[in-house]
């Protein structure tokens, strides 16, 4: 949710024969088929699209897809309405978050009263439709995360970190009993846009979000927090593949995917050829006025959009129930060029790599303007899940004031009408059905076991997480046959298996040193990992047991070798990760592993650069800093340098920040900066961020004076912020670098 074309040669691969073979120069009306209608009457391009609201049926008809794919109505209105992301329990018993509130005008209106709500959503005739709903929690405010543990729901809303179990203890459909799980009792600040999502509970059994510097274990009900002291970074949306790897977009600073390559644990590490150039320009199969980028961000030729805005609500598809061949794949949605994206992922000596899998076109696209996917899920079916808002606004109200490029083009085409709609579509494949219910809930746990080596990611994922949930002891002597291969089953479940033990604490070393042997180079790597405790107490033999692997033969494992090494303070422990590195002189992860643990190192050590300011102004710097990395990074980049899209100026060296006179900063974060900035264009002004008290806004100017202006006493103090505000009152616009200078 940010401010955020089927046009194809014959692709020379067979992996991606599906695809209709339509040139975008040729264009001729023929394609594939969608439900109930061919999709030869989706045009390869509609100059012209309708902004009306569309009926659930006529929508079906909008969508042009690869041969032999169909799109199924799950649910929509009057069921549910604006829906933003939703989770299964164990038996299949899904729950959508509705941000009822959301833009609900063009200037967003009573966008902050509590009347959003999580539906609670049945399928209970097995053909795939919700046929009962029930107000599962009512009165909310934006909720924006949620993820279903045993019995009970964890709910995240707006404008707040806390987090709150709810539970419905006598079946009839509704919430019955909260209790906090996360309670800092602090504000969360910033943009609706810019606060976290996810509640990821990976592989690794940690429960990771976007934005905040923070994962979360789940221990005795209660959700125990964990800093990333490089930041998690993210937008809107996160995903996990087989493996544990973690996928996060950046719709801010146009990044279509990023944090990748190493978990974000470890420090940050991207690479420039990642993926190339090409990969960030979008597709539509309609005219797209509506960008937020406005003409920066708009093709000439045929105004569609040129460049991911508004990436996110990523998966990595990792269900049964469609071809093999999109299995592992990345799916990015764009709600702004109404479009879903398709990457084929890579792994070239370590380093993850990403491809769109067709030539300028897109998996998934639709000439129906309100299509807005903000979520993408793998279903307890096998089948692919799609979270579409259905509405005409997209980007929050902070875009779409009187003097931005929006507000003309969404009260032009009446956009701003078509609000309280929404659906969730599954994707289908001729000849593939859709799987089973599972009923893990009511389970036994030695059956929840079997689920660890299931086809279908999301049972392996949910019986893993259910069993550490119950922590049932009885399981585990079954799970270390099944964790060192003594039972017969694939890779995939003898790594449930692995990281199940670690969740339910009865890991140990020999489990550790026999997987450490495995065939399997991810079951190699990940015992890897799990003796970072070990290595934590310098444990002699595991540190020579490592040693054996400085040459395996896999890239991953030599370099989480080195990421887990730096658990240990040992002379040995550093001796061997140069060693590791030596080994592989050419390789790009190895090397750069070491450097993003460095990197790491000195984030952590932050608190040392700040002794020569007084406490109150050490105190702003490190409130800021947090704020910052949460905030700002999307934008100006970790390290102040902007971004490679140019998606907003640098702070590093500005003339602005590096000026001794500390208004023209207060005043740009007051009430944000419009135009050229330095002589180059922006595809997006800066915000006013004026919302936040005195406070807040001295805080995150104290620590980018002082980390990108070379100021040793940034000396902005609420006190300061008041006074600008005070002079100012009354300003509604943006200001110009004219009118700072002059």
């Amino acid at each position: 949710m940010k401010k955020s074309i089927w046009i194809s040669g014959i692709l020379a691969v067979s992996l991606l024969a599906v695809t209709c073979q339509v040139s975008r120069k040729n264009a001729p009306q023929t394609a594939q088929t969608t439900t109930n209608q061919p999709v030869e009457t989706v045009p390869v391009f509609t100059a012209n699209p309708s902004p009306a609201h569309l009926t659930p049926e006529q929508s079906l008809n909008s969508f042009r897809l690869p041969k032999g794919y169909h799109l199924e109505l799950v649910a929509s209105e009057p069921m549910i309405h604006e829906p933003v992301a939703v989770a299964w329990d164990g038996n299949a018993r899904m729950y959508v978050v509705e941000m009822n509130t959301y833009m609900q005008d063009v200037d967003g209106s009573r966008e902050h009263e509590p009347t959003s709500r999580v539906m609670l959503l049945e399928d209970t005739d097995n053909d795939g439709k919700m046929d009962k709903s029930s107000i599962f929690i009512d009165k909310l405010l934006l909720p924006r995360m949620l993820l279903c543990v045993g019995h009970e729901l964890l709910v995240n809303e707006t404008d707040t970190y806390d987090i709150y179990s709810y539970k419905d203890t006598n079946a009839d459909g509704v919430a019955d009993q909260k209790r906090p799980v996360f309670n800092p009792g602090k504000k969360a600040p910033g943009n609706l846009e810019h606060q976290r999502s996810g509640l990821d509970w990976n592989l690794d059994n940690w429960i990771y979000v976007t934005v905040d510097p923070v994962r979360f274990r789940y221990t005795n009900g209660q959700l125990k927090a964990d800093s990333i002291p490089s930041g998690s970074g993210g937008q809107w949306g996160l995903t996990h593949d087989n493996y544990g790897r973690l996928y996060f977009s950046s719709a801010g600073g146009e990044v279509p995917a990023l944090g990748f390559q190493i978990n974000p644990i470890y420090g940050r590490m991207e690479f420039k050829d990642q993926y190339r150039e090409e990969f960030n320009a979008v597709w539509p199969i309609i005219k797209t006025p509506d960008v937020q980028g406005g003409l920066h961000r708009i093709r000439t030729a045929d105004t569609t959009l040129n460049h991911f805005t508004a990436s996110c609500g990523q998966v990595v598809f990792r269900g049964d129930r469609l071809p093999s061949d999109l299995s592992g794949d990345l799916l990015i949605s764009e709600p702004v060029g109404r479009l879903i994206r398709r990457a084929k992922v890579s792994n070239k000596a370590g380093k993850t790599t990403l491809e769109n899998a067709y030539h300028n076109e897109e998996f998934i696209a639709s000439t129906d303007m309100n299509f807005r996917v903000v979520n993408m899920y793998t279903g307890p079916d096998g089948c692919l899940y799609l979270v579409d808002m259905n509405r005409g606004i997209i980007q929050e109200g902070n875009w779409t004031r009187a003097d931005s490029y929006l507000r003309p083009q969404i009260t032009r085409l009446g956009l701003d009408k078509n609000i309280q709609h929404g659906r969730i579509y599954r994707l289908v494949h001729d000849g593939l059905k859709p799987g089973a219910k599972p009923q893990m809930l009511e389970e036994a746990s030695s059956k929840l076991v079997t689920h660890l080596d299931h086809a279908n990611g999301w049972w392996r994922d949910n019986a893993q997480k259910e069993l550490i949930v119950r922590n049932d002891q009885t399981v585990v002597p079954v799970l270390k046959a099944m964790a060192t291969g003594q039972k017969a089953n694939s890779a995939l479940g003898r790594l449930h298996a692995l990281w199940t033990l670690e969740g339910l604490n009865a890991l140990d070393k020999e489990m550790i040193m026999k997987d450490l042997a495995d065939n399997d180079a991810q079951v190699r790597r990940a015992a890897v990992r799990l003796s970072e405790p070990y290595l934590k107490q310098n444990d002699a033999a595991l540190l020579a047991r490592l040693d054996d692997l400085k040459t395996d033969p896999s890239f991953d494992v030599r370099t989480q070798v080195v990421l887990s090494l730096s658990y240990s303070s040992s002379s040995r422990a550093r001796a061997l990760a140069q060693e590791v590195i030596a080994l592989a002189p050419d390789n790009e992860m190895v090397a750069r592993a070491q450097k993003s643990l460095d990197k790491n190192e000195d984030v952590k050590k932050f608190g040392r650069r700040l002794g020569s300011l007084d406490e109150t102004d050490r105190k702003l710097v490190l409130s800021g800093a947090t704020i910052y990395k949460s905030l700002c990074t999307t934008c100006h980049g970790s390290d102040g340098k902007g971004l490679e899209s140019k998606a907003a100026p640098p702070l590093l060296g500005s003339q602005r920040v590096r000026n001794r006179n500390k208004d023209i900063t207060i005043r740009i974060l007051l009430h944000g900066l419009s135009g050229p900035i330095d002589g180059q264009t922006y595809p997006d002004g800066m915000p006013a961020m004026g919302a936040n008290d005195d406070e807040w806004l001295a805080s995150v100017l104290s620590y980018i004076r002082y980390e990108f202006g070379n100021n040793q006493n940034p000396g902005v103090r609420p006190a300061d912020v008041k006074a600008v505000r005070d002079q100012t009152a009354g300003r509604q616009k943006a200001w110009t670098l004219d009118e700072l200078v002059n």
